[in-house]
């Protein structure tokens, strides 16, 4: 909880300093000053504040991706024990889909559907060393393929890599 008061305490901190900054340039502290019409400032003033949310989004701990109005939590547990909490925003309909909409897994398509073999970047590669990106749902092994899960709003998934 303090993390995101913190992280928005500091998106506040940077917009204000941000729309001080274009203020004096604008004014030129005293030099030649040019015509702005109050449009042209608001659409600034917006455009900096998705900026800055944009950054904060790609530079924080990159736990919320995607757009959408569905939202679901996974959680990636590599094989170090290592965890990665995502928060996803979607408006497709499986939970496979979405996460291949946002890069998040990559797989190969297989007479069972999707076989996952890379999430948030990290390879489990079953020929190489046993190890394979088990499912879950609600924390239980899920019993359909990623590709075959609907999408619940406020579902929780994970992957772990698993021997």
């Amino acid at each position: 909880m303090q993390v995101k008061w913190s992280k928005k305490l500091s998106s506040f901190i940077l917009c204000v300093a941000l729309t001080v900054a274009m203020a004096l340039s604008m004014n030129g502290c005293g030099g030649k000053q040019e015509n702005t019409s109050s449009g042209e400032e608001k659409e600034a003033k917006v455009q900096t504040e998705a900026d800055v949310n944009a950054k904060e989004s790609a530079e924080g701990d990159g736990t919320v991706l995607g757009t959408g109005n569905t939202k679901f939590s996974l959680t990636v547990v590599e094989q170090e024990g290592a965890e990665t909490e995502f928060e996803i925003h979607t408006d497709k309909e499986t939970v496979g889909e979405a996460l291949l909409d946002i890069g998040l897994i990559e797989g190969d398509e297989g007479e069972y559907g999707l076989y996952v073999k890379t999430v948030n970047g990290i390879t489990a590669d079953y020929d190489e060393d046993g190890t394979y990106w088990a499912f879950y749902i609600n924390g239980e092994y899920a019993d359909t393929g990623v590709d075959a899960t609907p999408v619940e709003n406020d579902g929780v998934y994970s992957f772990k890599v698993e021997k």
